[in-house]
């Protein structure tokens, strides 16, 4: 088993300088926090991995396609692969938990 505490994650991701820390990766799963401060902008790029986003904390709204809606701590998103969508007009820094299936990249071009 592995375990994971979100404020050990928390500390790790944000002394690492990059907005998303990857914690865990098996070839069917991959798991990781995103972080993105109030104010933020989600550069983000369509993956090619279906994902499942659950916001820890935060505040902000979530476009996907052409829908659009607000998210929160407790909001928990599906987005299918090569969906455009992304975070924006984030008004609390959103810590949102991310997992990937296959593991992230695992159905990109070589």
């Amino acid at each position: 088993m592995q375990a994971f505490e979100i404020a050990d994650l928390i500390a790790r991701q944000a002394s690492s300088g990059k907005p998303y820390l990857e914690f865990l990766k098996h070839p069917s799963l991959s798991v990781g926090l995103y972080v993105l401060p109030a104010g933020g902008e989600d550069t983000q790029q369509p993956h090619t991995e279906d994902e499942v986003y659950y916001v820890v904390s935060g505040r902000g709204m979530f476009t996907h396609a052409d829908e659009e809606r607000p998210v929160q701590a407790g909001s928990i998103l599906y987005v299918a692969a090569n969906v455009e969508h992304r975070f924006h007009s984030i008004t609390e820094t959103l810590n949102i938990i991310v997992f990937f299936a296959p593991a992230e990249y695992s159905n990109r071009a070589p």
